[in-house]
């Protein structure tokens, strides 16, 4: 929904067409509910992951390889789901793991040949859509959403949930 359609509907409500706000609420919920479900199933048909395995698969490539810890930080979410993403990964042949040359005890994750086929194949990523849209608002709307966004999370008591960056519906989890 545009800015303008918002505004639209904000003074259809002043003016008596009242929809009822909760019910509005709930229904934009649900459409972005339905868009990172209707593009979890997009990509899972083209690629064979998750929106989160995608996004991890992206941040390997970035640099060719990185480690658990980098992937981590970027993600905001813990080792142990990293971990996990990882080796589903693995499993997919997407990435492998492979002792560091210059530090026995790190590991670093390698994007392969079929990892890289991958993300050329990708429908574009439904984060990336709203990063591009997100970014070209005014300063001050940008505030605004955050902090709608941020009031909504806490409404639903998934303020503190392990989460990352990436607009999807599954594979994270609570690992608190």
């Amino acid at each position: 929904m545009q800015l303008n359609e918002s505004f639209a509907t904000i003074a259809s409500i002043a003016k008596g067409g009242r929809m009822d706000r909760t019910d509005q609420s709930l229904i934009a919920l649900r459409r972005i509910l339905r868009a990172t479900e209707i593009y979890g199933q997009k990509l899972a048909a083209a690629a064979g992951l998750t929106a989160v395995q995608f996004r991890v698969l992206q941040i390997v490539a970035e640099r060719g390889q990185c480690t658990a810890t980098e992937i981590s930080r970027r993600m905001r979410v813990s080792q142990a789901t990293v971990t996990s993403l990882v080796d589903k990964l693995v499993r997919h042949g997407m990435v492998t793991r492979e002792k560091s040359e210059t530090d026995r005890r790190q590991i670093n994750i390698v994007i392969t040949e079929r990892g890289r086929d991958t993300i050329r194949h990708a429908p574009d990523a439904l984060q990336q859509r709203y990063v591009r849209k997100f970014e070209a608002l005014a300063d001050w709307e940008q505030a605004q959403l955050v902090a709608s966004l941020e009031r909504i999370a806490a409404m639903l008591d998934a303020d503190v949930l392990d989460a990352s960056p990436v607009l999807d519906t599954g594979e994270l989890r609570d690992v608190s």
